[in-house]
């Protein structure tokens, strides 16, 4: 088995422990659940960036040419599309997100991100578009000068690029149009919905909840919602409400869980990971190839260059057939020439001798393909009853392996049912 060489293994162990086994913490509701009805919306819009230095879209970006073309027509100015240049013009699509109780005229950051082929978006500045929602409906407008995390400098092979010059934000740059908050003193029932739900939890938030009232004002639904009823709370407002409740604490447990990306050779295990007793046997064996490069001389080969001379007029190469005689110069006498033609190595009519000169390769590069197998003996790994995450880090460091080592042991112990956990690979 092949084993890259350098690769780092990443291998976190979070052990989380509140007392001598547990595994357990404290958090407050807000933190592990939100509240049904409560959510920020998604806007999406698409516009025109302005004032770039030659660099914003190519001619061959019809979209582009279109957009100005009609953007120009709104300003009473009528062109031909095909008779616009967009290099200092970019189109763009801009993102935000609208909080929850967003009112008109509030403000939003927005990003900008380039649609068509610009290679930058440095000093541009975004004309004012609409921002729409999921129902098609305008919900902002956003307009306003770019901030750039990057910057390119030079061009071609001798250009360098940091960070994402395609990409830039416009801080405050988006403008509420549209209401769209939450009626909060409608609601009959507020619904906690756990991010990762669990049935110990839901359990657990619904009994510090009931008490806090001291009464069963809050009740189980399933997993991943909890129900508070606003009448028998007896609170004056439901925002008072939902904060007194967000604001309690219970206990939690982590899930015994390990996520494993391969990609990165990143693997993280949970603190509360128990295994049963085990042993791991690991090989080390690696099979190196390496390939050198040698100058070799060619068999047969001669010099590095072969000389050639022909008497003029005779028409005759001592190495190969004749040519064909030239008609003299009379205006250059240093250099004879035939004064006839010859044919295949006919007779000329004056002398002299022309030389040739025709370079031969005398060696080459010849490959050298070195393989080496090294097979070292196997380690071999032993976890008692009740082993916890610190002594199987410590146990697969001190076998020598590698992340994709590591993930290779863990779906082993998977499978023959040594962890007590969900195993994830990403």
């Amino acid at each position: 088995m092949f084993r890259p060489v350098g690769l780092t293994l990443a291998l976190a162990a979070l052990v989380l422990q509140a007392g001598a086994d547990t595994p357990n913490r404290r958090v407050l509701i807000r933190d592990i659940t939100s509240v049904e009805g409560v959510r920020d919306n998604m806007l999406v819009g698409y516009g025109l960036v302005v004032g770039l230095n030659r660099t914003g879209d190519s001619q061959q970006t019809f979209f582009t040419v279109q957009t100005l073309a009609n953007a120009m027509q709104k300003m009473g100015v009528l062109i031909a599309p095909g008779q616009v240049e967009v290099k200092n013009v970019a189109s763009v699509f801009i993102t935000a997100s609208l909080p929850p109780f967003a009112r008109p005229g509030a403000k939003l950051d927005v990003t900008v991100s380039s649609v068509g082929d610009a290679k930058s978006l440095v000093g541009g500045v975004l004309l004012m578009s609409a921002l729409h929602g999921p129902d098609g409906q305008i919900y902002a407008e956003a307009q306003g000068p770019l901030v750039m995390g990057g910057y390119m400098a030079g061009t071609g092979t001798n250009g360098k690029e940091v960070n994402s010059t395609t990409v830039g934000t416009i801080p405050n740059g988006g403008l509420v149009e549209r209401d769209t908050s939450v009626d909060l003193h409608d609601f009959k029932t507020v619904s906690l919905l756990l991010r990762n739900p669990d049935f110990t939890t839901a359990r657990r938030i619904a009994e510090a909840v009931n008490e806090e009232f001291h009464k069963a004002v809050a009740s189980v639904l399933d997993s991943s919602r909890v129900d508070v009823n606003v009448a028998d709370a007896g609170d004056s407002s439901v925002p008072l409400l939902i904060s007194r409740v967000q604001n309690l604490s219970l206990i939690v447990n982590t899930p015994a869980k390990i996520v494993i990306n391969e990609r990165t050779g990143t693997i993280v295990l949970g603190g509360d990971v128990k295994l049963t007793p085990v042993s791991v046997i690991h090989g080390n064996l690696s099979i190196a190839v390496t390939t050198t490069y040698s100058v070799a001389p060619i068999p047969g080969a001669g010099p590095g260059f072969v000389e050639h001379t022909r008497e003029v007029g005779q028409g005759v190469w001592p190495n190969g057939p004749g040519n064909p005689g030239q008609p003299g110069n009379p205006n250059n006498p240093g250099n004879p020439a035939d004064q006839g033609p010859g044919q295949n190595g006919g007779q000329g009519q004056s002398g002299g001798y022309d030389r040739s000169v025709v370079s031969t390769p005398t060696a080459a590069l010849v490959p050298q393909t070195t393989v080496n197998v090294t097979d070292a003996p196997a380690q071999s790994m032993r976890l008692d009853e009740g082993a916890n995450v610190e002594e199987l880090v410590n146990g697969l460091h001190a076998i020598g392996t590698t992340a994709h080592d590591v993930v290779a042991i863990l779906q082993a112990i998977k499978a023959e049912g040594g962890i007590q956990a969900d195993l994830e690979v990403q």
